[in-house]
């Protein structure tokens, strides 16, 4: 019987190449399906989105957090994919009582090109996968954007503020970006206005995801931080680490183009 190992070093035993494939992570849904498994595929999260055409007539089976299991167990899956942060452990925990799961766990580019890798493998799409990768870490090669110092604040979440911190593949892609993370706290902290105001960031980036900032959010920050060039972000090209990074970094490059030019505007 196969053995894998997933990114959380557990062993996972697999009697032949999945066919029932269960995805409770959005960005590792829309890898699968752009590795080909269209058929394989028969469970999903409500927020995976990505490809429309093809994860609108699947079966959903909750949220990232909310997984309904009874479901799960109906459709009786081969294999469940999920992820360490995104998921809920004591859920995650359940369902290996019951189906063979492998588990991403991602802080930074290296892991994205590991999980891409490994899953291609695990799931007889070692070649696809390999070129995948092989084309995402190509694009990060020529990706040219020179380390500035301007300093960032990535808000994820709003009433209360929630901010990307250190340990986040986040934080990794804005280091991709030439940014410095202006809080130098581990995982995803709460923040007051205070601690804004206190932490002088250059630039704010409000995400499209979790929370789906609009231009009307800017004027918010504008309040509390006059002098900060403010951006709305897609959130997706910084969060998503599966084939969704094939977009990044000609995204990046655009982005830190125009945050460059605005803040000579200031200067």
């Amino acid at each position: 019987m196969p053995v894998y190992y997933d990114q959380m070093n557990r062993r996972v035993e697999l009697p032949s190449i999945p066919k029932r494939i269960i995805s409770i992570v959005p960005s590792q849904t829309e890898l699968l399906f752009d590795l080909g498994l269209d058929d394989e595929i028969i469970g999903i999260t409500k927020f995976c989105i990505h490809p429309a055409d093809k994860v609108r007539p699947k079966t959903k089976v909750g949220g990232t957090k909310t997984v309904d299991i009874e479901l799960v167990k109906k459709l009786n899956p081969d294999l469940i994919i999920g992820n360490k942060e995104e998921n809920e452990r004591s859920q995650v925990e359940e369902l290996m009582q019951l189906f063979p799961v492998w588990m991403s766990d991602i802080a930074d580019l290296t892991g994205a090109s590991d999980m891409i890798l490994k899953v291609g493998e695990m799931v007889g799409k070692r070649d696809k996968a390999e070129t995948l990768g092989n084309k995402i870490n190509q694009q990060f090669d020529n990706l040219t954007i020179q380390q500035s110092n301007l300093r960032v604040a990535y808000l994820i979440w709003r009433k209360p503020y929630i901010v990307a911190g250190k340990g986040t593949f986040i934080d990794a892609m804005l280091q991709k970006c030439g940014l410095n993370n202006v809080f130098d706290i581990d995982r995803y902290p709460e923040v007051t206005n205070e601690m804004l105001i206190q932490a002088k960031p250059d630039v704010i980036l409000l995400s499209s995801e979790p929370y789906p900032f609009k231009e009307k959010h800017i004027s918010e920050f504008k309040t509390i931080l006059p002098n900060a060039v403010i951006k709305l972000v897609d959130g997706e090209l910084f969060s998503w680490y599966g084939s969704r990074l094939m977009h990044a970094p000609g995204y990046f490059s655009d982005l830190m183009q125009g945050i460059n030019n605005q803040c000579n505007q200031i200067i």
